[in-house]
């Protein structure tokens, strides 16, 4: 590891990005690679200063706001752990928004043994922008939509949707066996869990579960298989996955929650992957209010896939 020391006092002055954050998560997000126990000694002992006055670590910052930092010894990652920067398939971007058609195999973000993600090679990519933050998850067997916030207002706004079930987000699964009937509304509670080994798993409880709501629409019937829309009326980890598999009907090539017998016969058959894409968003806007209505087109790899069944 090399140590980078910064030798002076920084001082800056908070942006609409960093408006109304609380002290300690906007030192977080500024002081990437220091751990939060420092960050929160140096703002008790009085070495962050805001407005020259001592903070506390819940105060929450205006824009204009000037804070004193510290020097402070960050220790950078070795050169083989850098981030390549990357570019991704813009659906949409404008000074607020960006939402890309995030490939399958991709992780949305570094961690759980993945040492990076979307998120990071977008900003290694892009070293100008000065706020880039996800607005939500998928899965990295998952493609399709995927939104970042380019400014702070914007993610509030767009996290408050999230919390009320705004955004319609639909998705495209291919469901081994054939799904039960045309329309189905599926409301099974959601329970998530951690097996012996340390893996986060969910599935459906009764009594710990919360609640999760998927409406299913079959697409097309295929020998063996059936194409659904999922449309997501909440949004809980792993849920059509689990509400898939509850039917009777697990998502193709799903290594957690499918066949795993008939993945591998499929997989010789060109099914390479999980069969799950985010195709379709319609929210309104997080800051003009206007209606955005966002689509992914199927990957090649699943319309090469499709073109081979032969329809029931």
């Amino acid at each position: 590891m090399t140590d980078i020391r910064k030798d002076s006092v920084t001082f800056i002055t908070v942006d609409e990005n960093g408006a109304d954050q609380r002290l300690d998560n906007y030192l977080t997000r500024l002081l990437k690679g220091v751990p939060k126990s420092h960050i929160y000694r140096i703002i008790r002992s009085g070495e962050i200063r805001v407005n020259k006055g001592r903070a506390d670590a819940m105060q929450r910052l205006s824009m204009g706001d000037e804070l004193r930092i510290p020097p402070i010894r960050i220790a950078a990652k070795a050169d083989n752990q850098a981030v390549p920067g990357a570019t991704f398939p813009i659906v949409y971007e404008d000074d607020a928004l960006l939402v890309i058609d995030k490939p399958a195999g991709v992780a949305v973000h570094g961690g759980s043994g993945v040492s990076f993600g979307v998120i990071e090679q977008l900003r290694k990519a892009r070293p100008d922008a000065r706020y880039l933050e996800l607005v939500h998850r998928l899965d990295r067997e998952t493609s399709g939509l995927l939104m970042i916030a380019k400014k702070r207002s914007a993610l509030v706004k767009l996290h408050e949707m999230i919390r009320n079930d705004v955004p319609q987000k639909r998705y495209f699964a291919l469901g081994l066996h054939a799904w039960p009937e045309p329309v189905r509304n599926v409301k099974l509670p959601l329970h998530r869990f951690h097996t012996a080994s340390g893996e986060r798993m969910v599935r459906v409880d009764q009594e710990l579960g919360i609640y999760a709501h998927t409406i299913f629409t079959v697409q097309q019937r295929y020998q063996h298989f059936t194409l659904v829309e999922a449309l997501l009326r909440t949004g809980r980890t792993h849920q059509i996955r689990v509400h898939m598999q509850a039917n009777g009907c697990p998502i193709a090539g799903d290594e957690k929650y499918g066949d795993f017998a008939a993945n591998r016969e499929w997989q010789r058959h060109g099914l390479k992957r999980m069969f799950l894409h985010a195709a379709n968003l319609v929210l309104p806007h997080p800051l003009t209010g206007e209606e955005l209505k966002l689509h992914a087109p199927l990957p090649p790899e699943l319309t090469r896939f499709l073109d081979k069944l032969s329809r029931a």
